[in-house]
């Protein structure tokens, strides 16, 4: 009973991080409208890296030792964290919304490709073959797509050519950093650091960040009393981290195609929630360009799906096959 319990819960907390990821969007490119994206960086990832701490303080403070010896990780997990998020929401403050997800989303397994074929590898890959390959094809052409959507202006938000484009590079860099970081933290929970603990020290350098900006701008530009202030660290908290760690306790639990199929379709949420917002338009382009990108990012993750099953496959073969004896260099590893 358990198990079939996990069956189910795991892909309803991906589908929960997607849905709310959707909101959070559609919420915060209204919001950015009139509230600066430094200070609700501030109020939300404060207050998050607070709780996270406390509750391993509660539960087990032995669990912050196993960050010993990985200090090098954790500081290039901050750097691009806070390189990840400022990018993010500066593009989420003047682009249409479902065009950042996707811009941001598609960037990760690109970054992953990219980073392999230099030679550098943060985590361990496994073969790519041709289906996988024409899946991110797709994936970077559909990015093409909806970059010539926003500069010739075909998009649900008006924008300048300058600040377009600066929205565009914005998000590139927010896409690869976020995947650099995510990467750095799956080292940490590689070597036993858990969720609660990885959160905790994640932010530290954007908090910094958003509170030098804050203080140099006189405050918290946008926000007029303690209790808008109050509002709105709750709704950033709950939008912004929450989701994010409801995502870390998914995945474990979900099968990684029918994780990344239900993370594929995100920008198509945010597409439908943001027609809720009276400042943005129907675009016809936008959505084809996000409708490929979901269909050649679904397409990239069941070749890979596939992929690994043939190789598992044909690993248990050769274990399992009498005449074909392991060697002990092979044993070892």
């Amino acid at each position: 009973m358990a198990r079939r319990w996990h069956s189910y819960l795991g892909p309803a907390l991906v589908l929960v991080f997607c849905l709310s990821q959707a909101f959070r969007d559609v919420y915060f490119g209204h919001a950015f409208q009139g509230v600066d994206f430094f200070a609700i960086i501030l109020l939300a990832f404060l207050a998050s890296t607070i709780l996270f701490t406390a509750i391993p303080l509660v539960r087990d403070r032995r669990a912050f030792q196993k960050l010993r010896g990985h200090g090098g990780t954790v500081l290039m997990m901050n750097l691009t964290t806070a390189l990840a998020w400022s990018c993010y929401f500066f593009g989420l403050s003047h682009l249409e919304p479902s065009i950042v997800n996707t811009m941001h989303s598609g960037m990760g397994p690109l970054t992953v490709v990219a980073l392999a074929a230099f030679g550098v590898r943060l985590a361990k890959t496994g073969h790519v073959g041709w289906p996988e390959y024409l899946g991110y094809a797709g994936i970077a052409l559909s990015l093409l797509v909806l970059t010539w959507v926003v500069l010739a202006g075909r998009s649900g938000l008006a924008a300048s050519e300058t600040t377009a484009l600066l929205g565009l590079v914005a998000l590139l860099v927010s896409g690869a950093s976020i995947t650099v970081s995510l990467l750095y933290s799956k080292r940490l929970h590689d070597h036993g650091v858990n969720a609660e603990v990885v959160t905790s020290v994640r932010y530290g350098l954007l908090i910094l960040i958003a509170a030098g900006v804050v203080w140099h701008k006189g405050g918290l530009q946008g926000i007029g009393s303690v209790g808008e202030a109050a509002t709105l660290t709750a709704l950033a908290t709950v939008l912004i981290v929450l989701p994010l760690y409801a995502f870390q306790v998914g995945i474990a639990l979900t099968a990684p195609l029918t994780a990344n199929v239900l993370r594929a379709l995100g920008p198509v949420f945010v597409f439908a929630l943001q027609q809720a917002d009276g400042r943005l338009g129907t675009s016809a382009p936008t959505l084809i360009g996000i409708l490929a990108y979901s269909a050649a990012a679904i397409l990239s993750n069941v070749a890979h799906a596939r992929s690994d099953a043939g190789e598992k496959s044909a690993s248990s073969r050769e274990i399992s096959a009498p005449h074909l004896p392991l060697q002990p260099a092979e044993r070892r590893s």
